[in-house]
């Protein structure tokens, strides 16, 4: 056993000790309820005018989580969801209460307490403990990160953060900030859309084939149907299905499954948002993707202007429109077509694409759901948004001639055949819904968690993601 095994140890052991102690004083450490009164950001509103020195007659009830004790408890930085409240317990005049319950306290221990307000000489809003009750002892000590003599909470070991997120989020602000902003730009999305008439529908995640997208699927089994299913790669199909229904604007936001690597840009489970707009084409719905990226980013960071990585990327201006041609002429010189033109394209132009930038004008051989293009004998209408040389957005003038994407497939499963694995499967329905008249249409994809690095300056996908896919533990 480490040293550090051994200190650990000797701290569980006294947490352990201490539970022993208040259970055997009567107080129950992991109450049923309690009633607070007011939280942190609640205080600092309502006591903005407050001077220094100032007291108040005024009684409040707030809880929270230790985050750290001075001087024998007379000072205690009480965190809720809301900011840090500070408590003070005059050593002198405790109860006998007090003066029991203090010393079998930890840092991390959930607690109540009561008493009245003042602000400290120092500009500090206070409340003077009269009665704390304990809201849940803590039995393992929370991380702490020694910088010289100092002390503070955190976490220095990056898989641990990502494999205790609850952890993680009590030491870390930034951990508990990017899942706040998350939060606000996923609820801003559907504000966006929802203004504009927009409907969200939920769509299937186990399904019989996996189509709307190229990539490998997940595949598990139903036991009392006796059938092998996939979970979703993408909600496409199924929501072009609600436009051939009468659905003239609709969406998703919900969790895409891809059986594909782990990187910084990718994690097997994510969230995405397609949408769909009947009498619309492809440029129509580059207009809607663009005011709705500047749309959310000025609500969540308050700036149309978003730092990421050291780089400023500008989004108050108009995104650049330039077509994959164009982009690969510029860096190789040539004109190229198919699927030649797409790897040029990722290969050369792609990473370099930092400013928010529209690639337009699709080869057919990788855009197997879009509609041909109306002028370019080989393309098809379609573009992917790219910001830091990411891809963010996807979009097409949809496909709506049932007699075309039978065709399509139809080549999609001769690739599939030759070990393409990513290429479309063959949907017979889709098909047969296509039959049925799909109005003109523009559809968009929009890489949620991508988003969401952006407006967080996170580096990495799983600091935006809550609970992202680890390998077990050893």
């Amino acid at each position: 056993m480490t040293a550090v095994e051994q200190d650990l140890g000797h701290l569980q052991a006294e947490r352990h000790r201490k539970l022993k102690e208040l259970r055997e004083l009567g107080i129950d450490p992991y109450p049923y309820n309690f009633k607070r009164e007011i939280n942190s950001a609640q205080l600092r509103a309502k006591y903005e005018s407050l001077a220094n020195g100032e007291h108040t007659e005024d009684r409040y009830t707030v809880a929270g989580r230790v985050h750290n004790q001075r001087n024998d408890w007379m000072f205690v930085d009480l965190y809720d969801d809301a900011g840090k409240i500070q408590l003070f317990s005059d050593v002198e005049k405790r109860s006998e209460a007090l003066k029991q319950l203090l010393p079998l306290l930890d840092k991390g221990d959930l607690i109540g307490a009561r008493g009245p307000l003042r602000r400290t000489p120092r500009g500090e809003l206070t409340i003077d403990i009269e009665e704390i009750t304990v809201l849940a002892k803590t039995l393992q000590p929370l991380p702490e990160i020694i910088e010289g003599k100092n002390r503070r909470l955190g976490i220095t070991d990056v898989e641990t953060r990502y494999r205790q997120r609850y952890l993680d989020l009590i030491v870390n602000p930034k951990s508990r900030d990017n899942l706040l902003k998350r939060g606000i730009m996923v609820r801003e999305i559907r504000n966006f859309l929802d203004s504009r008439g927009f409907v969200e529908i939920e769509t299937p995640i186990l399904n019989t084939e996996a189509g709307g997208a190229a990539a490998k699927p997940f595949i598990t089994h139903h036991n009392a149907l006796n059938m092998d299913l996939t979970l979703r790669i993408a909600t496409e199909l199924h929501l072009k299905r609600l436009a051939v229904g009468g659905f003239e604007r609709v969406y998703e936001m919900g969790r895409i499954f891809r059986n594909e690597g782990i990187s910084i840009k990718h994690n097997p489970e994510f969230t995405s948002i397609e949408v769909y707009q009947a009498y619309a084409d492809l440029y129509d719905i580059m207009d809607l993707t663009e005011e709705l990226i500047r749309s959310v980013a000025r609500i969540v960071t308050g700036s149309e202007l978003i730092q990421y990585q050291g780089t400023e990327l500008d989004l108050s201006k108009p995104f650049r429109r330039v077509s994959m041609q164009e982009l690969v002429k510029e860096a190789t010189g040539k004109e190229l077509s198919g699927k030649a033109l797409n790897e040029a394209f990722e290969q050369r132009c792609e990473e370099k694409l930092i400013q928010p930038t529209f690639v337009y004008d699709y080869p057919i051989e990788i855009s197997p759901l879009a509609k041909k293009h109306r002028s370019k004998p080989g393309f098809v209408e379609r573009f992917e948004l790219f910001i830091y040389g990411r891809e963010t957005a996807n979009a097409f003038t949809e496909l709506t001639d049932p007699l075309d994407q039978r065709e399509r497939f139809i080549h999609q499963a001769q690739e599939r055949e030759s070990g393409d694995e990513e290429a479309h499967v063959y949907d017979e329905d889709f098909v047969r819904a296509l039959e049925f008249g799909l109005p003109p249409t523009a559809g968009m994809g929009l890489g949620v968690d991508r988003l969401a690095m952006f407006l967080t300056d996170s580096a990495s996908i799983r600091d935006v993601i809550a609970f992202p896919t680890m390998k077990p533990e050893i």
